[in-house]
């Protein structure tokens, strides 16, 4: 019997689907400093950001022969090790990357007319301020019209802006790659008549001089993508969006675009510091926090579940 350790969580569907297949599925968090001593029992184990999966514990576990992460970024792992000892490392990336751009539109929009703000004034003050209020926030603006970058166009990347295409905005593309990457424009009102628009790959200047949103997609990064010379170069007032990874925009850099007016506000649902961001970051009034739950939906989850239940079966059998 395939023995399964499942450290951070599997939707039930696919811990069932490994069952069905005669898979022993243990889903009791080991913690990390306990895990060089327990994970030699197991062939294989699944993983999200939490337990890192490093070089001196994949020496220790001379049975493991599969890595599994519930997500997109491998971070976390030493992937090219763990493959050049024979063990397979595999992710689901096709699983969250609706949830994830719809996220991001979700910071956009609230962004846009201030909702972040108003959520929290409204309870407090709006009985006797209202008409303060409703002045205060009566500036804000249409997505429809705008342009919006991405910065690194894999599979979220594109579904973003297939979602932006749909509400009427400009896409600008950014990734390492060069040619043009066709997206396709999913809709049931269209009933099977679905539509690609190709999107050329442009230059990192292009996207940050003509961009109105900017939204990050990149895996991990050793610098940020965005300091202080990016901020700089972007269009006055322009609003930045990360549900990528903490760290790949410099969050220095960041809070000085933001009290200069460069930036006109930021929705971040990752951070440097996780499990603990920086207070000035999570209380500036032009932020709009979530805690990495980009692909913390229902459906998101369970398509993760089965995707690595049934790389698992495949892989195995």
């Amino acid at each position: 019997m395939i023995k399964v350790l499942v450290n951070d969580g599997m939707h039930q569907d696919g811990k069932t689907r490994l069952e069905e297949a005669n898979f022993q599925v243990d889903t009791n968090n080991i913690p990390q400093d306990e895990l060089i001593n327990r994970l030699p029992e197991y062939d294989a184990v699944i993983v999200r950001s939490a337990t890192k999966i490093r070089k001196e514990l994949i020496d220790q576990c001379p049975n493991l022969k599969l890595i599994a992460r519930g997500g997109v970024g491998m971070d976390n792992i030493d992937v090219e090790y763990a493959r050049s000892k024979g063990i397979k490392v595999m992710n689901t990336p096709k699983a969250s990357s609706q949830s994830v751009a719809e996220l991001v539109i979700g910071h956009m929009f609230s962004l846009s007319r201030f909702l972040h703000r108003s959520y929290l004034e409204m309870p407090t003050s709006g009985h006797s301020n209202f008409k303060a209020l409703k002045k205060s926030y009566a500036k804000g603006q249409l997505v429809r019209g705008k342009t919006l970058g991405i910065i690194g166009f894999g599979r979220i990347g594109q579904e973003l802006a297939s979602s932006a295409i749909g509400m009427g905005m400009n896409v600008i593309a950014y990734d390492i790659r060069d040619g043009n990457v066709d997206v396709p424009i999913k809709s049931p009102m269209l009933e099977g008549q679905n539509f690609t628009i190709s999107i050329k790959i442009s230059t990192m200047e292009t996207l940050l001089t003509k961009s109105d949103f900017i939204s990050i997609h990149v895996p991990s990064t050793d610098k940020p993508i965005l300091g202080a010379a990016e901020i700089a170069k972007m269009k006055k007032g322009v609003i930045l969006i990360n549900s990528a990874r903490g760290g790949t925009i410099d969050e220095d850099a960041l809070i000085e675009g933001l009290n200069s007016g460069q930036v006109s506000a930021a929705g971040l649902d990752v951070f440097v510091n996780e499990p603990t961001p920086r207070a000035d970051l999570l209380g500036h009034p032009k932020v709009a926090c979530s805690p990495h739950i980009g692909a913390s939906t229902v459906e998101a989850q369970r398509n993760i579940g089965l995707e690595l239940a049934d790389g698992l079966r495949q892989h195995f059998q």
